[in-house]
């Protein structure tokens, strides 16, 4: 057969499900890389009054009285990052389903690390700013950025099992669970019934929806776009409304591999059955019987699936990005920079993402495999799991976000959390990354 481009090889590889999360999420973990940077860039050069100016700028819609009015970076935060939101939903709906989190014996030692990865870094933070104005942010070294970590461990290749890779995806799912649980419980100043209870039934019908077999995107994303409106009218974080839609859409297709299998054969055999005519075009029966092929891959998929694939793409090149941009943009003082890491903020920030992840996943995991509660992941090794710990100690995107919530307003506290988030993730990610490279053992 002839090949009319060398990239088409890459598009005859058949990748899993597993496969095209962990190449979205090395994907998005080096486009964040990259925007961060420049969102530093712009923040520490002459442009970094038109970079203020235009994240401030307000965009409106009206309809009539009715004003919707906010910020482009509030739009980031409170509209894109709801997709982003609704797509961890996705994921953690997936891996409780059938990934890794659906095996309990396999998913223990993830669920008990990844607990202890978000309570001792809080109680770190909390024992360095108990009492003082900073106090509010003890969710912020909880977080782990799912992205970052698993680029830096799909970067080591074959000096880490598979085993170990799944076990950090597992154990990010979990952070990322309870991250959005966090935010919904702790985050949230005040709230209005009204607007809350109507978000409570936009859900209802979602999962009506669901109930009467629809499998439709639409009737989803329009009754979805209205909970999110009600529930950043509610005072909860809007996106909340993300992974909460996410629980509504349905997991099962509409047709099961075997009656697909079976008719597809039956249409293929008919489209073979039609001459090739001499324009190399097909009949138009053949063209109606691909459509209906392509319409037997959609339902033999579910929506859930589909929509996972789907918005891998746009959350990576799109969202993400525009949320680094958004908020990782600080203009250091350099003369200045060691008064504010040892501030009481940065200092916590960075003892809880270094000192307490480390402490609480590999500590846990460790404990857990003693007490033979849990077993290591198979190719792995204790040592491994020390790296794993520093590596979810990039806690970027998600500890940035809760950092907004919890200083909101005070303009000081967010910038220390911001210079510690950063210095904490660069030395993580750069410590467990080295450390699994060229000091941790592959096990048998």
């Amino acid at each position: 057969m002839k090949i009319y481009a060398p990239w088409e090889k890459t598009f005859n590889k058949i990748a899993t499900p597993f496969e095209h999360f962990l190449h979205a999420q090395t994907t998005t973990g080096l486009i964040l890389m990259v925007m961060t940077i420049i969102a530093l860039i712009l923040a520490n050069t002459p442009l970094t009054e038109a970079y203020g100016h235009f994240f401030h700028a307000k965009i409106d819609f009206n309809v009539g009285s009715w004003q919707l009015s906010h910020t482009i970076h509030h739009w980031i935060n409170d509209g894109l990052m709801a997709i982003f939101f609704f797509l961890i939903g996705l994921e953690i709906k997936r891996e409780i389903l059938v990934g890794e989190l659906s095996n309990i014996k396999v998913a223990i030692l993830p669920i008990l690390a990844a607990i202890g990865g978000m309570v001792l870094p809080a109680l770190i933070y909390l024992s360095i700013n108990n009492g003082g104005e900073g106090s509010n942010g003890w969710g912020i070294p909880m977080a782990t950025d799912i992205a970052f970590a698993i680029s830096a461990l799909v970067l080591l290749g074959k000096r880490v099992s598979t085993a170990l890779v799944t076990f950090l995806v597992a154990l990010a799912i979990v952070d990322d669970l309870g991250a959005v649980a966090v935010i919904a419980l702790f985050y949230t100043d005040e709230i209005h019934l009204l607007p809350l209870a109507l978000a409570g039934a936009s859900f209802l019908f979602l999962v009506l929806f669901n109930r009467f077999g629809i499998h439709m995107i639409l009737p989803y994303f329009i009754v979805g776009l209205f909970m999110w409106f009600f529930m950043l009218e509610s005072g909860v974080h809007a996106t909340i409304a993300g992974v909460i839609a996410a629980m509504a859409i349905p997991s099962k297709p509409k047709q099961t591999p075997i009656d697909f299998t079976g008719h597809t054969k039956n249409l293929l055999d008919e489209y073979d059955n039609y001459p090739v005519a001499t324009d190399h075009m097909m009949h138009e029966r053949q063209k109606a019987i691909l459509q209906n092929v392509k319409d037997r891959i959609d339902a033999v998929s579910s929506p859930a699936a589909r929509l996972e694939h789907d918005l891998h793409l746009p959350v990576s090149l799109i969202v993400i990005p525009l949320f680094a941009l958004a908020n990782a943009g600080i203009s250091i003082d350099f003369s200045s920079i060691g008064q504010t890491i040892v501030e009481p903020v940065s200092l916590g920030i960075i003892a809880g993402l270094v000192v307490g992840k480390v402490l609480g996943i590999a500590g846990i995991a460790w404990l857990a495999i003693k007490l033979g509660i849990a077993q290591l992941p198979q190719g792995s090794t204790m040592s491994q799991i020390f790296g794993v710990a520093f590596l979810g100690g990039i806690g970027f995107t998600m500890s940035i976000f809760v950092a907004d919530l919890a200083f909101l307003g005070n303009d000081d506290l967010i910038f220390q959390a911001k210079v510690g988030i950063l210095s904490a993730s660069l030395f993580a990610g750069l410590f467990g990354f080295f450390w699994l490279k060229y000091i941790a053992k592959k096990g048998e």
